[in-house]
């Protein structure tokens, strides 16, 4: 038995009192990253040195004595608190990039653009530099204190959102979840988090389970994912590309249509150079926001079955490519197809889904030609273009055809059974 922490995101359905008060704690939690990101600046620039993250609080509680900063004692002091410590956070992280060898802070653009304005760039006008949070334009969420929120079945409570001490005011804490008994009641919570996506709450936690390992079988699995099919494993299985079914093409085409809509009616509304936002225009925005989310909610269904369905086969050892995706995404004719597939998300769920099974998991070498290598003996094909769909082994005492992908995942598989074992693969170049 092993202990893991397994993520729950559930979508919540607040009143139109308690989405007030949710947008007011986001509010909070981004006037205190905003403002602890100022003091550091400040102080980096002055002495040359860091507020660590205890003396940032200290500040903060004496910031919000102002007459002007009492607002902020009407939201859960836990989303200002952790505001600050993500902020910290960024900065550490920021200093640890920024020290690594080869980090250039500037390009040759702006160094040129900020010469002929007549300024000189500070250190923190670099890109990897912890960025304001803009209102309206900053994704609203906040964080809440493990020890100050409560789930049932079908409520989730938290703090601070009635403000009333009367008893049946306090009511109002509790708010909906849209999947009753979705997240498991009385278990450990990890790092609460409630966010904001432009349509709907939603509640993210970390559930700290004890989860047993499954009994497998002998077999080895290969898997190679692609564009034409989601999927190949080499037990035959073959998982079709979800883009291609009739209700993504369906979404798609709304979404083209709706932002071809949209970019009209800006330009009917161009008033002296700057664009107007009118009702119909935050609308149709709204109308574009669900058909997005819907389309994300298909795509990432699709990638949870795909890579649950192969935990369930139960295999001794489950074999994955190490692909680098942002390379890929290079290709301009494939980009879209590739952001469309998320294979770097569904390789990440193969491998944490397969640990947390006590399935072993083997990634195979970035530089590891399953495409090329001939499943049958071992033969390394070189000229293997990307429109050979078949692959035809160059090797005369073989001559294995087979379908290039399927190929592929057998390779792997023989790859897992090789590393498993010790040993090389062999490679005889011809």
């Amino acid at each position: 038995m092993s202990v893991v922490t397994k993520g729950f995101k559930v979508m919540l359905q607040p009143n139109n009192v308690q989405q007030t008060r949710l947008f007011a704690t986001a509010d909070a939690a981004r006037y205190a990253w905003n403002w602890a990101l100022a003091r550091q600046m400040e102080s980096i620039e002055n002495t040359g040195k860091y507020i660590s993250e205890r003396n940032l609080r200290k500040l903060f509680t004496l910031h919000k004595r102002e007459p002007e900063k009492k607002w902020l004692y009407n939201v859960s002091n836990d989303a200002a608190k952790q505001a600050i410590r993500d902020a910290c956070e960024a900065f550490w992280k920021f200093e640890k990039e920024r020290k690594k060898p080869g980090y250039r802070p500037y390009s040759d653009r702006q160094i040129a653009k900020a010469a002929e304005e007549g300024r000189t760039l500070t250190r923190y006008e670099m890109h990897s530099h912890p960025n304001f949070k803009k209102k309206g334009k900053a994704a609203p969420g906040f964080y809440i204190d493990t020890d100050k929120i409560a789930v049932t079945g079908s409520h989730v409570k938290l703090e601070a959102i009635a403000t009333s001490k009367r008893k049946n005011r306090r009511r109002a804490n509790w708010i909906r979840l849209a999947e009753k008994d979705r997240i498991p009641v009385g278990a450990k919570l990890v790092n609460p988090r409630i966010t904001f996506d432009g349509l709907n709450w939603w509640i993210g936690v970390g559930v700290v389970q004890n989860v047993e390992p499954v009994e497998t079988d002998d077999e080895f699995l290969g898997v190679d994912f692609g564009i034409r099919e989601h999927a190949v494993r080499s037990d035959g299985v073959r998982v079709p590309n979800i883009n291609k079914t009739r209700a993504v093409k369906s979404l798609k085409k709304k979404v083209r249509r709706l932002k071809r809509r949209i970019s009209r009616k800006y330009r009917m509304n161009n008033e002296e150079g700057e664009y107007n936002k009118t009702k119909n225009i935050i609308k149709a925005e709204k109308q574009l926001k669900k058909y997005e989310w819907q389309l994300s909610g298909i795509r990432s269904n699709h990638r949870h079955q795909v890579t649950s369905d192969m935990i369930r086969q139960k295999p001794r050892c489950i074999v994955g490519e190490a692909l680098k995706v942002s390379n890929l995404m290079k290709n301009r004719h494939l980009a879209e197809a590739l952001a469309e597939m998320g294979i770097a998300e569904s390789l990440r769920q193969l491998k944490y889904k397969s640990e947390r099974a006590g399935i072993e998991y083997i990634e195979a070498d970035m530089f590891f030609p399953s495409s090329k290598l001939c499943s049958g003996c071992q033969t390394l094909k070189t000229d293997l273009k990307l429109k050979d769909r078949i692959y035809v082994c160059i090797n005369e005492s073989c001559g294995l055809v087979i379908d290039r992908d399927l190929n592929a995942a057998l390779n792997l598989k023989h790859y897992g059974e090789t590393n498993s074992s010790n040993h090389t693969v062999r490679l005889t170049e011809i």
